[in-house]
């Protein structure tokens, strides 16, 4: 079983054609010889307010999804592929503004919550998924993005037990979903409970599922929960490998391919330049407020692909599995924390 390189993938729902409700926007305008649509502008006017100080990741997410139910998203083929590269390289940037040892020691803590929890919710969503009578692979698929790193293990997985595309629709439409109520409702949940930077950190990176409303929801909460959200959650992906090669014996798949989130290691080597480079320091720090803004872009591309059509294919049972353990994994994870960390 080979092993390739893989980019970040995340769901990235688009339309197809465009909704009767989004005509007005879609008509063609014409000033000073350009040719222009409204749909066009005000997804410009939104992704320009976007790399300005006023916006943050989850107004961005919002600011997205808004625009998605409203005017449509106009450029879906560019934002697509933007938004996969954005993401790797904010994240790798971000490694510019952490300390390898602190990192360690916070990848090390994670570690026993990641096997018991990664264990735990493939486990238990194969029953669930049995007793709601969902195909094995739907089943799979979303106990995979719940357990793991979301839309990136679900882009890994998938290939390896030949999931059809509505199957990885479907999976990828449930964990993004739940993604995005994450970013809006863990830092307030957060503080109400008094939680630690250490403490939020390690929350979000065991029960958010993709890595960019992780790293949105700690940043809301501050920059030691993003140090060791970011930490926890990319050490928590390599996981990707094991369970990808697990899941080619279990549906006794040959000669298949297996994916790797490669930008971790450009993270590792950012985080180790910042840590034993001093002379990068100043450097370093505009390099992490780009990388900020590259986040909070990246999620209001995310937003803007979430259509009505997305929300209506998921269907209520594997939308139903995909809370059950969403909800498990967080609140049980919570509890450990609370106690123990």
């Amino acid at each position: 079983m080979p092993l390739t390189l893989m980019k970040a993938t995340l769901p990235q729902p688009a339309h197809t054609h465009a909704p009767e409700r989004f005509a007005g926007f879609q008509q063609q305008h014409e000033l000073a010889g350009v040719r222009f649509t409204w749909a066009q502008v005000v997804f410009c006017g939104v992704l320009v307010f976007c790399l300005t100080p006023w916006a943050s990741a989850p107004l961005a997410l919002a600011l997205g999804l808004l625009v998605a139910q409203t005017s449509g998203n106009p450029f879906v083929a560019k934002t697509r592929l933007a938004t996969a590269r954005l993401l790797q390289y904010s994240v790798i940037g971000l490694g510019f503004g952490m300390n390898a040892t602190v990192a360690a020691q916070a990848g090390r803590e994670g570690l026993a919550f990641a096997v018991a929890s990664i264990i735990g919710t493939l486990v238990l969503g194969f029953f669930v998924g049995r007793a709601l009578g969902l195909g094995r692979t739907v089943t799979h698929l979303i106990s995979c993005g719940t357990a793991i790193c979301g839309g990136s293990a679900i882009a890994a997985v998938g290939p390896v037990m030949k999931a059809k595309e509505e199957e990885l629709s479907v999976a990828l439409g449930t964990v993004f979903i739940l993604n995005a109520i994450a970013l809006f409702a863990f830092p307030p949940i957060g503080h109400l409970l008094n939680l630690t930077q250490h403490q939020f950190g390690l929350w979000c990176a065991i029960a958010i599922h993709d890595t960019s409303s992780v790293v949105g929801a700690a940043t809301a909460y501050g920059d030691a929960a993003l140090q060791t959200a970011t930490t926890v959650k990319l050490a928590r992906a390599l996981w990707i490998i094991p369970v990808a090669l697990g899941t080619a014996v279990l549906f006794k798949q040959k000669d298949v391919k297996v994916k790797i989130p490669y930008f971790i290691l450009g993270f590792i080597g950012a985080m180790l330049l910042n840590t034993y480079v001093p002379a990068l320091h100043e450097a370093g720090q505009w390099v992490v407020k780009l990388a900020k803004i590259g986040l909070t872009v990246t999620l209001f591309f995310i937003g803007a692909g979430l259509s009505g059509k997305l929300l209506k294919a998921v269907g209520p049972r594997p939308f139903v599995l995909g809370v059950v353990l969403w909800l498990l994994i967080s609140t049980v994870s919570l509890y450990v924390i609370q106690h123990t960390v």
